[in-house]
């Protein structure tokens, strides 16, 4: 059995910090990591590859030339092998352009059973490159699988919707994103850190998965991010009592005056 996961380099959120001038975020010199989501796709992965015979876990990822040192966390944490694609004509894509290059890659790696994927991106949390890249490749997909069996040719998965839990069973070649609450990854020893880098590491370009920048690149992309800062707003300056029952009052009294409370 064949798994790939699909993996993105993100900028660590913790180590962003944000101009109090313009409230604007500061992007230069922050370090890059595996998506926190993925992350948990692969330990999936891995898991099946762990309770079951004759499992191999591939992982592929796009991004800059810290990626070949980004994805050895993935190889430390069990996968078999990487296959990542460094292009700088691929900064700015949008989902539908993630989507492509993904679906050429694994076109390109063959034969696979199981496509594993976050629910969403750490940074953009759009959630609709699984979809769009299940049906490029003309896969069954199932979405937010919170619990995941393999069982012969086919897959068993809880779906985590809205209001309910639902349970549903497909066909292999699938593709599955999952949620969160799947599991809980693991922090890869030592020893598996220093054996990381023995394994086996691929680095392609858009022209070798037969793909142009025109196609999936920042001028692809079908929008253009013009601002991703929150309105500023006045601080009421607004203080409240020690005394509960009086602060207690106090808000409501501020909730009227705004019009929140009638």
């Amino acid at each position: 059995m064949h798994i790939v996961v699909c993996m993105k380099q993100v900028l660590d959120l913790e180590k962003i910090r944000i101009k109090p001038e313009t409230h604007e975020p500061v992007l230069e010199g922050v370090p890059v990591c595996l998506g926190d989501f993925e992350k948990n796709a692969l330990e999936q992965a891995v898991r099946i590859k762990e309770s079951q015979d004759d499992v191999t876990v591939t992982v592929v990822s796009v991004g800059s030339q810290k990626l070949n040192k980004t994805i050895m966390e993935a190889l430390a944490m069990g996968a078999d092998e990487a296959v990542i694609l460094v292009d700088p004509h691929v900064k700015g894509s949008d989902a539908m352009g993630s989507a492509i290059v993904l679906a050429n890659m694994i076109q390109k790696i063959g034969d696979c059973d199981l496509i594993l994927m976050g629910e969403g991106s750490t940074d953009e949390y759009s959630g609709q490159v699984p979809s769009r890249l299940a049906e490029i490749l003309g896969l069954s997909q199932v979405t937010y699988a919170r619990e995941l069996e393999v069982l012969d040719n086919r897959i068993r998965a809880v779906r985590d919707l809205e209001d309910m839990l639902e349970s549903v069973e497909v066909e292999l070649p699938a593709l599955v994103s999952v949620t969160q609450e799947i599991n809980q990854p693991r922090l890869p020893p030592l020893t598996a850190i220093l054996k990381a880098g023995k394994k086996p590491l691929h680095v392609w370009s858009l022209e070798d998965i037969n793909a142009s920048a025109e196609e999936v690149g920042a001028d692809a992309a079908a929008f253009e991010e013009l601002s991703n800062l929150a309105p500023a707003k006045p601080r009421k300056e607004i203080i409240f009592d020690e005394d509960i029952d009086s602060s207690v009052t106090q808000a409501l009294e501020a909730l009227e005056q705004e019009g929140v409370l009638d």
